[in-house]
């Protein structure tokens, strides 16, 4: 009995121990340590600095026409984590692996060129030019150029090492700002006054301005005082006919045999860019 009762105690120890409140003293820092802030000695590449940035743009997934741009960016910073800056440069484009299989098979394989009035070249006349390099000439749509004014937040910055011997400053930073775009897409055609889609003097591209929102990410690295390298993810969501093509109506009587506004689409252009960095004045500030 008096072992019983022994355990039984023992274990209602046990228990107590375990339903108590764990606590944890506060650590006081003390010595030459004391007060002391959490970095020293961290050098400024970006505080009171401007910044000019050579960059080439690639996009990504296009349907019909990819583009490269070859642009500028230029940043004042205010403090090192914000910056106020433009960014922007004309755009070259050249047709996708789709437009290629298009142009042949459905164009130049069918000859309707030459064969305006068959079957199968009447069918697709409100959607596909006639003629060589058709497409890319007189049909698919392009962005032409951009210009974005832009707000920077530098979120995070540290140290990048490689192979414990080579030591660089780095940061990432956050962009965003309204777009102002030249876009040429297939002008308008099938309305009233205007000529019919189905005319092959339609089939033209027309020029117009258009804005957007703009935003994305970037990687920044310093392997001197003035000099950085960096990349970036950008994503500019545009509205316009990237392929020329009847593909929506105002009234649920698809197709209308139309082009204009309602056949625009949203598509997210998204970019990777690539770049050199300089900052002046040359001189680095260095925290205390």
């Amino acid at each position: 009995m008096r072992r019983v009762v022994t355990v039984g105690l023992a274990a209602l120890a046990a228990v107590a121990a375990l339903s108590t409140e764990a606590q944890a003293q506060e650590v006081q820092i003390t010595g030459p340590l004391a007060g002391a802030p959490a970095y020293r000695r961290l050098r400024l590449h970006r505080d009171s600095r401007f910044e000019l940035a050579p960059t080439a743009s690639f996009t990504l997934l296009d349907e019909y026409r990819r583009h490269i741009m070859p642009s500028l960016r230029a940043t004042y910073h205010f403090t090192d984590w914000f910056g106020l800056g433009l960014f922007g440069g004309p755009s070259f484009s050249y047709n996708a692996g789709l437009s290629d299989e298009l142009q042949e098979k459905a164009i130049d394989g069918r000859s309707c060129a030459d064969n305006p009035y068959s079957p199968a070249c009447r069918l697709t006349a409100v959607n596909l030019c006639r003629g060589e390099d058709c497409l890319a000439d007189k049909q698919l749509g392009r962005v032409q150029w951009m210009l974005v004014p832009q707000l920077t937040f530098v979120p995070f910055r540290g140290k990048v090492s490689l192979f414990s011997a080579l030591f660089m400053d780095t940061d990432i930073n956050l962009f965003l700002g309204p777009a102002i775009v030249g876009v040429q897409e297939r002008q308008e055609c099938g309305g009233d006054g205007q000529i019919l889609c189905s005319d092959a003097a339609s089939f033209e591209l027309a020029s117009r301005v258009t804005a957007a929102p703009s935003f994305g990410i970037g990687l920044n690295f310093y392997p001197a005082d003035m000099v950085g390298f960096g990349t970036e993810f950008r994503v500019t969501p545009l509205s316009y006919n990237t392929s020329g093509f009847d593909v929506a109506s105002e009234e649920d009587n698809f197709p209308d045999n139309k082009v204009d506004s309602n056949d625009r689409k949203w598509h997210m252009t998204s970019m990777v860019s690539i770049y050199v960095s300089v900052q002046l004045p040359p001189e680095i500030e260095i925290s205390d």
